[in-house]
């Protein structure tokens, strides 16, 4: 009779909890039973590592097998249990020795065959086994994701022969490894493809530069979505942190993570018709959706009076706290959700209030009827409402007369703002808290008499005063000064439009 224990990582949202997999080997009718709330990929894991065993020519116990997975309240999903199994099996019976298990963490999915094949959310596992300072015996297809973590020992393997070779200290498995190499960004988007929309430009400046939320309201065809889609060009990249944060969420994710650009700030861009569960992230067992998986990034939501307002009004929650609970009979998961939020519509239902054209034949009630689909609260929690005419033909065909400024002109000016806030608070200035707005963002008496005569005359919410106020210290970051001045806080005033009560 014998009993191992093997370390191993769970999954619960984008934290890995320890799973302790233990192995008991007893007399008795040959039988293997897995105990500790597993699910039915989990249970099917006892046909794979009897296969792989016996294929691997080693001996599969002819006893009473009972593998305990603790804890036992935590739900145990995927085939990451294979390689633990194993191990725990053969260290049981005596096949392996038990000297150094204590030293390991083990995951992966076994093949028939003993190969390993890879499994999804190895970042949240690696970083939980660096800071249990263990190494980590893990697939080979995932050692490139698993080695964005730094001061961990990996040890990739192709075979379960290869890993009990690497126990045994017969034939070591080199620990070493590179850290992925990091490519400098190329855009085949810049901004300099958009003609004209100068104030266009300056405020998506803005809004790059303090991670506010935007609104953008205007005909079809005045460029829109494409100014949208070059949003990620002048962002800055993430700091390490972020990165870990962002890449953890795709990680576990259907998508995968791209670990040659894991620093690019995500851009998500659901279509209309996406439902609350994809939006915010749901399902039985609950998988980030398109806010968590734009955390540190951008979500842009195109034609957002089309969305469902139930959809739409999901998204209130997170865009003030910055995280999303899912909450099942079951179970309970938090998602990171902190993402800068742009959104574009059309003015009426036709599209052409107030275009050159004049084609627009929307009636009042029509109009209010399409933009009442919109609620209040959530044109409340968006920093910026901006207006985009069309241009002209000849600014069209030819650009402004001193040529356009490229990404990498506005992203070097986006980039310096970023690091005085980040030098003076340590975030971005949307994610300044109430109390840190009344110490950083002084008025002089004539500033404060002119957004109080603001708050007034367009019934303004505390929550508008509060974005105004941290807008002002942006656009007075991009202008090097140490002060919000009044025409920084007038520019600021101006982005409230759609809320005004006029």
């Amino acid at each position: 009779m014998g009993l191992a224990v093997i370390f191993s990582r769970g999954r619960a949202g984008i934290e890995a909890p320890l799973v302790m997999v233990e192995v008991h080997v007893a007399n008795g009718l040959p039988a293997l039973n897995i105990v500790g709330l597993p699910e039915t990929a989990v249970k099917e894991s006892k046909d794979r590592v009897r296969g792989a065993l016996l294929n691997s020519k080693f001996e599969f116990p002819a006893q009473r097998i009972t593998v305990n997975l603790a804890p036992a309240d935590l739900p145990k999903e995927g085939g990451r249990f294979d390689l633990a199994i194993a191990l725990g099996i053969l260290a049981a019976s005596g096949q392996i020795p038990m000297t150094h298990l204590k030293e390991y963490e083990c995951i992966g999915e076994l093949s028939l065959g003993g190969e390993l094949r890879p499994i999804k959310g190895v970042l949240p596992i690696a970083i939980q086994t660096r800071n249990h300072k263990r190494k980590l015996i893990l697939p080979k297809e995932n050692i490139a994701e698993a080695s964005l973590v730094k001061g961990i020992e990996i040890v990739p393997a192709g075979h379960l022969l290869e890993v009990c070779a690497h126990l045994s200290g017969q034939t070591l498995i080199p620990c070493e490894y590179q850290q992925p190499e990091q490519h400098i960004p190329t855009y085949d988007l810049d901004f300099s493809d958009v003609h004209g929309q100068f104030h266009v430009k300056r405020a998506f400046e803005i809004a790059a530069a303090g991670s506010h939320n935007l609104i953008m309201l205007g005909p079809p065809g005045t460029g829109k979505s494409m100014i949208a889609s070059r949003l990620p060009t002048i962002l800055p990249l993430l700091t390490e942190q972020q990165a870990q944060e962002t890449a953890a969420i795709a990680s576990i994710s259907d998508q995968g993570l791209n670990v040659q650009n894991w620093l690019i700030p995500p851009y998500r861009a659901p279509h209309h018709t996406v439902s609350a569960a994809a939006l915010v992230g749901g399902g039985g067992n609950p998988k980030p959706g398109e806010i968590s998986l734009a955390h540190n990034g951008t979500l842009f939501l195109d034609e957002l009076p089309e969305f469902n307002r139930k959809v739409l009004e999901v998204l209130r929650e997170p865009l003030e706290t910055g995280h999303i609970t899912i909450s099942r009979a079951a179970r309970q998961v938090d998602f990171p959700a902190r993402f800068q939020l742009i959104a574009a519509m059309n003015p009426c239902p036709c599209g052409y209030l107030g275009d050159a054209s004049n084609r627009c034949h929307c009636s009042s009630e029509q109009i209010i009827r399409y933009r009442a689909k919109i609620s209040g609260p959530l044109l409340d929690r968006i920093d910026m409402h901006l207006e985009v005419p069309r241009i002209s033909h000849e600014v069209l065909r030819k650009g402004m007369p001193s040529g356009e400024e490229t990404s990498a002109t506005i992203r070097a000016r986006v980039v310096a703002a970023r690091n005085i806030a980040l030098a003076r608070c340590g975030k971005a200035n949307s994610a300044l808290t109430a109390k840190e707005v009344k110490q950083l963002c002084l008025l002089s008496e004539p500033s404060h008499q002119l957004l109080e005569q603001a708050m007034e005359k367009f019934g303004l919410s505390h929550r508008a005063y509060h974005r105004i106020l941290k807008l002002s210290l942006t656009i007075a970051d991009l202008s090097q000064s140490a002060n919000i001045e009044i025409n920084h806080l007038s520019e600021a005033i101006s982005y409230r439009k759609l809320d005004r009560r006029v």
